[in-house]
């Protein structure tokens, strides 16, 4: 799963490398001692295959020339006060565990082999700032080669995964997309583990979130107008101008479904919690409506199947994600001409799953998928009389009236992000009242009278024409009365 370094940071360290460094007047000032050049020396601007060689043949000695040791200070300890000799070793550490991965691990003999390296990641607050960028992308590369040669949970590493990750949100939640595509691809680099994903997303708040944000652009809905996402007003062509064209690069929409994807591997783990506070179903249903390539499509889809495969999620999130039309969304994606192996396989499971649910599931089961979900769209038994004439009073009474309940919890919620909700609400209430107009009193005394009487003053003109129409049956059935 290797990505080409990000443009920024590989432009940086190139230029890096081609400053002249005075290094014998390093050493006379004793910012770095007559051992620390000598290394240096050996090791800096040769072949890869020379450098590799010579660090092979005395890995202790680079490891105290990084780290420390007994016989003295990591160079950057040492030279703390030379910002370029830092950034210089910085990058020439990241050149000497590439070119030669056993230093990697020989790194982790040490006692700590964190050190020198966390304290610079708080360098300066300024997310341009080239020693904690250069610091990120050195740690990010030494903790994925370690994950690589072995996946025994290190802990040290375990402690300094946080402190990385809170590092690299900074970066996520700066509007510059180059740094946010660094960001974004060392986290790649860095869910390798089981371990490494649970602690991002036990940070999510910092580590998930601007993530999702970065998807909620591409798809046309930030988070304060996600109604686009269930009420099918804007269109494909709106869409994508307001996003994927609009701000997201077809690269950073790549790399960000990419550690998504790594994540919902801890699918049993994650999976309710993304979608109660993301509503990860109906932003993945509609970034597959808009997906430009094959390469995020199926990244969009494995993900889904990660999410929905395990028994713990299933009862939870299908219905969901029927309500969201992922059904009708396979079928579609099915017709194009599509030709990645994985990708076709991955659609084919999706919707045989998909596929199984619905071939047992009633008008009434849809419906109740659909309320307990807690947000309403205008799908078909919202305004059909003859649903309402045999499943209203079912709806009224089955399981100590669950369905009434979760609408009165849907209605006492503000919705200014989409008040679409209401309306649909508003219109059931009415339905109920008009079917079995003897349970009534059942609904007043869960406050669905008062709350539907205040939303006619609503500024919405759906929800009041809505609330308008329950409220007209109560008073029908009163007169009557």
């Amino acid at each position: 799963m290797s990505l080409d370094p990000p443009t920024y940071l590989n432009s940086l360290q190139n230029n890096i490398r081609a400053r002249p460094i005075p290094w014998e007047g390093a050493v006379r000032a004793g910012t770095i001692t007559e051992n620390d050049l000598k290394r240096i020396k050996a090791v800096d601007k040769v072949r890869k295959d020379q450098r590799r060689q010579t660090v092979e043949a005395d890995k202790d000695a680079y490891r105290s020339l990084l780290l420390g040791g007994d016989q003295g200070k990591s160079v950057l300890e040492s030279a703390a006060k030379r910002a370029d000799v830092v950034q210089y070793m910085l990058v020439l550490a990241s050149d000497l565990i590439n070119d030669a991965p056993s230093l990697a691990s020989a790194l982790f003999e040490h006692s700590n082999p964190y050190k020198p390296f966390l304290p610079l990641l708080g360098h300066s607050t300024n997310p341009e700032d080239a020693i904690p960028l250069l610091t990120s992308s050195f740690l990010a590369n030494l903790i994925s080669t370690a994950q690589t040669d072995s996946s025994k949970s290190n802990p040290a590493t375990n402690e300094a995964l946080p402190k990385l990750y809170n590092y690299l949100s900074t970066l996520t939640k700066s509007q510059d997309s180059g740094l946010q595509d660094i960001a974004v691809q060392e986290f790649s680099a860095l869910l390798r583990t089981k371990k490494a994903r649970e602690l991002f997303w036990k940070q999510r708040q910092d580590t998930l979130n601007p993530l999702i944000d970065i998807l909620r652009a591409a798809a046309g809905a930030a988070r304060d107008s996600d109604s686009t996402m269930w009420s099918g007003k804007t269109s494909i062509r709106s869409a994508t101008e307001a996003g994927l064209s609009g701000g997201v690069g077809l690269q950073l929409l790549y790399h960000v479904l990419l550690v998504i994807w790594q994540l919902s591997f801890e699918g049993p783990l994650i999976g309710k919690d993304l979608e109660k506070e993301q509503e990860i179903l109906a932003l993945y249903a509609q970034l597959l409506r808009l997906s430009p390539k094959e390469k995020t499509t199926r990244l969009l889809l494995s993900t889904l199947l990660n999410l929905l495969t395990p028994p713990t999620n299933r009862n939870t999130l299908i219905p969901i994600a029927t309500t969201v039309r992922l059904p009708a969304l396979c079928s579609n994606l099915k017709a194009r001409h599509l030709t990645d192996p994985d990708l076709l396989e991955d659609l084919s499971t999706l919707t045989t799953m998909l596929s199984d649910y619905t071939s047992s599931q009633t008008t009434f089961d849809e419906y109740a998928a659909e309320i307990l979900s807690g947000r309403l769209r205008w799908s078909p038994p919202h305004r059909d009389a003859n649903f309402w004439r045999e499943n209203a009073r079912r709806i009224l009474d089955e399981n100590s009236s669950e369905l009434p309940k979760k609408i009165v919890e849907i209605l006492g919620k503000k919705w200014e992000d989409d008040k679409q909700v209401l309306a649909v609400a508003c219109n059931d209430v009415a339905w109920l009242v008009k079917e079995v107009p003897e349970k009534r009193v059942q609904l007043e005394k869960l406050g669905v009278k008062a709350r539907v009487m205040e939303l006619m003053a609503d500024e919405n003109e759906g929800v009041r024409w809505e609330s308008l129409r329950a409220v007209g049956e109560w008073l029908r059935y009163s007169f009557e009365e």
